[in-house]
């Protein structure tokens, strides 16, 4: 079976074709332009667990490299990349669709720039992000969304749902871009971010 690769706003069922389909890795990356603005580039990808609504609920709900864990553990996070170096994935997060609390309607991906404002930074310096989600039972790579050159100014980035529909878990490439980063993006999804 080849690799479904999709485009900005198209979605995708994940477990109906794939009854054994339990196990994801959500496996991002980049790459980052080279410029002189001296400081690294930290990209950290992270997960929001929405509730009814598309809210979050509490640090529980958001994975990300000082939350490890959520979700009743069904959502892990594999640890932070700090440079971005090398090809294939820069960060991971785990999935374990049968262990996800009913209650979690919609799981977010992102990926945010830490430290943008300061260091001058967005994705219009990045290039070649994209998600792929990864059966980690037979490691075979069931879909990918490259995102494009579609960002300019933005810090933070909604990247792809992970959504319930009918019993079924369904894939939306979502691709929207968000000024203000962690913050933001905390914001969006209820949660007030320090």
């Amino acid at each position: 079976m080849s690799v479904i690769s999709l485009s900005k706003g198209q979605k995708i069922d994940l477990t109906k074709g794939n009854p054994n389909l339990t196990k994801l890795v959500v496996g991002l990356g980049w790459d980052t332009n080279k410029y002189n603005g001296g400081s690294d580039f930290d990209l950290d990808a992270a997960a929001f667990l929405l509730r009814a609504g598309g809210k979050a609920t509490g640090i529980q709900d958001f994975v990300f490299y000082n939350n490890m864990q959520g979700g009743n553990g069904s959502v892990t996070h594999t640890g932070d990349n700090l440079t971005g170096e090398g090809d294939g994935d820069d960060e991971q997060i785990k999935i374990d669709l049968t262990k996800v609390p009913a209650e979690i309607e919609k799981i977010a991906i992102t990926i945010t720039i830490h430290d943008a404002e300061a260091r001058r930074q967005n994705f219009g310096q990045v290039s070649n992000a994209f998600v792929r989600v990864v059966d980690e039972t037979t490691n075979r790579e069931v879909l990918r969304y490259d995102l494009g050159e579609d960002f300019s100014v933005e810090t933070a980035i909604v990247v792809c749902e992970l959504y319930r529909h009918q019993g079924e878990w369904k894939f939306a490439a979502v691709g929207s871009g968000f000024s203000g980063g962690l913050k933001a993006l905390c914001n969006n999804f209820g949660l007030q971010a320090g």
